[in-house]
């Protein structure tokens, strides 16, 4: 049987109140820091300089903000997912923030292409007092080549811990001949979420509900989720006009996405 060669990379950063900290990175992963606005949190760009994953790749990011802490950490591009000649391709992401810490987690989205094969994981442990504001989304096929995602599979997880209790788990296993079912995604072809961790998450729920036409729940006190399901460009428009509405109100900040957004 002919072993192909895999790439296998890591990063990690940790940001205490008077900036970076600890910095850890592993080819093809990398860790950009653009300059911030005056008076904005550090930014940090987590970077594939391999341009993509193929089957059996596998990448792991990691981010821990201290107390007092403030970081909005993104991805300059989305991540391309390249057919597979039958591995999946791996991408985990580890968060813990603080008491008093802010992180924004705004990473673009990750692009299957025909006969990728993705299994992506996060957990996410927030101190009592901590807040996290994360976006993760998904766009099946390379639509603008009119290409769909005919073949392959999807398993998605997220768990999220709350000091020591879990809070919130959520996965999500799908094969790419089961999409247009009514039982799958109906023929959409991406999907997206924002989640809020904040004690005034509450506040906000109306706030959401607009933003996603109701397609928002507080799903405990302080948990606030919004869903988004639809086409590409509707998907990413929606997140983008959230984002800001949410990073403003919940957050204090200016109403704006990450700069590597609009590049």
């Amino acid at each position: 049987m002919i072993r192909h060669q895999r790439a296998i990379g890591a990063a990690s950063l940790e940001v205490a109140a008077h900036g970076l900290a600890r910095l850890h990175q592993a080819s093809p992963l990398r860790i950009l820091f653009p300059t911030p606005e005056p008076g904005a949190p550090l930014e940090a760009a987590f970077v594939n300089v391999a341009g993509g994953l193929a089957g059996g790749d596998s990448i792991e990011s990691g981010m821990t903000l201290h107390a007092g802490a403030r970081a909005q950490i993104t991805t300059p591009a989305a991540e391309k997912i390249y057919r597979s000649l039958g591995d999946a391709s791996h991408i985990a992401t580890r968060i813990s923030v603080a008491e008093g810490a802010v992180l924004e987690f705004l990473p673009q989205e990750a692009i299957l292409f025909d006969g990728a094969r993705l299994r992506r994981r996060m957990e996410a442990r927030v101190a009592p007092g901590g807040t996290l504001l994360a976006a993760e989304s998904v766009v099946l096929g390379r639509i603008a080549r009119g290409e769909a995602w005919r073949h392959g599979g999807l398993h998605d997880s997220w768990r999220l811990h709350q000091g020591e209790r879990l809070v919130w788990a959520d996965a999500m296993a799908l094969e790419a001949e089961a999409r247009d079912a009514a039982f799958g995604l109906d023929g959409a072809d991406s999907l997206g979420m924002i989640l809020l961790l904040a004690e005034d998450a509450g506040r906000h729920r109306d706030l959401a509900r607009d933003l996603t036409a109701g397609a928002a729940s507080l799903l405990r006190p302080g948990l606030l989720l919004l869903r988004f399901l639809g086409s590409a460009g509707a998907v990413r428009g929606a997140m983008a006009g959230a984002i800001p509405a949410l990073r403003a109100a919940a957050l204090g900040l200016p109403p704006v996405l990450p700069r590597l957004w609009t590049c």
